[in-house]
């Protein structure tokens, strides 16, 4: 019978969605249909028992740091095993973590759901989990990808898969009063301002120079010396041209813009003009093993590409399978890695375009 109601309250709650999305999210147990689709209920949704009954596994997913940890589909109904597990690893707070969309999705959705219902628990968590972002961030103004891990890539700022962007774009929120965060207190808009600032501020810091000059950022950075470094074995010291997009995107979105930051906005989209690779695109096939492949042919008239590594001397765009070995042609890596990553994107064309607009709107100034 829950399931029932939870597929029929979603369709509704979605209609903002198409009927394949709305379909996908209700047969999909998959935490990424959780992140995807939680922040698009209308606001009707979270007047519904479903929305609570969700809004409560969220609750019992928070640790005690405050923060939640990754790849949980939060709607699915838990057992009594499965509720005793979730209570058990409550304390295990280094699973705690802004990586794949976590925390800032569940704090969004509670905000949303405490202004709905106007109950104080999930108030509560909102409030813990704004608290986890501000204690997770260093000093220098960077996040980790988990908190409080002791060890390994996960402490290092993290740009990757926009974990860091994602913080600083829900703090923005907080501190400009948008909704749902508006019941929050002065004090913590405060808060939210001042670490947003310290992450600009660590942004600007981390930017990678190239022979003197500002180009990008890598996926991730030293936590202390605040150069670029290595995550995974097929994520080597880099420029990126994958996580550098969003970053420079939010940097076009600060208003009155200092001297510093105009300089590293122009920097940056030097940088991906010089960087766009012309004349390369996708060819999908099926292997002699019978397997989906794909690889890089010549095309005429096709959308610029950017890789996603490019060499930190050369600007060479480069490619690496899990033995940590830099390649210079994807077809030299396996096809588990080839077909398991994203190497190569199109974001940057929405960089250079929403450039163009913060160049004509500056110059008026």
């Amino acid at each position: 019978m829950k399931k029932i109601t939870f597929v029929f309250l979603t369709f509704f709650a979605l209609s903002q969605l198409s009927a394949q999305e709305t379909e996908n999210y209700t047969q999909q147990k998959n935490y990424k249909e959780w992140v995807r689709i939680a922040p698009k209920f209308e606001d009707s949704f979270f007047q519904t028992k479903e929305a609570r009954r969700i809004g409560d596994n969220v609750l019992l997913y928070q640790q005690t740091t405050g923060g939640w940890p990754k790849n949980i589909y939060m709607p699915a109904e838990l057992d009594k095993k499965a509720y005793a597990a979730v209570l058990k690893d409550q304390k295990n707070v280094n699973e705690s973590t802004i990586d794949n969309n976590a925390t800032t999705t569940e704090i969004q959705y509670l905000a949303r759901l405490f202004q709905a219902t106007q109950d104080n628990k999930y108030k509560e968590a909102v409030l813990k989990g704004i608290q986890y972002l501000l204690d997770a961030q260093y000093p220098n103004g960077g996040w980790p990808q988990f908190y409080p891990r002791p060890t390994g890539y996960y402490i290092q700022i993290t740009y990757n898969d926009n974990a860091m962007v994602r913080v600083l774009n829900q703090l923005r929120e907080i501190y400009e009063n948008k909704a749902p965060y508006t019941f929050l207190s002065d004090k913590i808009r405060e808060q939210a301002r001042t670490s947003f600032d310290k992450g600009i501020e660590c942004i600007l810091n981390t930017q990678v120079r190239q022979n003197g000059k500002l180009t990008v950022w890598c996926a991730q950075h030293d936590r202390e010396t605040l150069e670029p470094c290595k995550a995974r074995a097929y994520e080597l010291p880099s420029l990126s041209g994958q996580e550098s997009d969003n970053i420079v995107l939010l940097l076009l979105s600060l208003p009155s813009p200092s001297e510093r930051i105009i300089n590293s906005i122009e920097g940056s989209i030097e940088w991906f003009k010089r960087s766009e690779i012309k004349g390369l695109q996708k060819e999908f096939f099926t292997n002699s093993d019978g397997k989906k492949d794909y690889r890089m042919v010549p095309c005429e008239n096709c959308p610029p590409l950017w890789a996603r590594f490019y060499d930190l001397e050369t600007n060479r765009p480069f490619f690496c399978d899990r033995d940590g070995v830099k390649r210079y042609d994807l077809s030299e890596i396996g096809i588990e890695r080839r077909t398991g990553y994203s190497w190569y994107n199109s974001d940057g064309s929405k960089v250079l375009q929403k450039y163009e607009q913060w160049k004509k709107k500056l110059d008026k100034k």
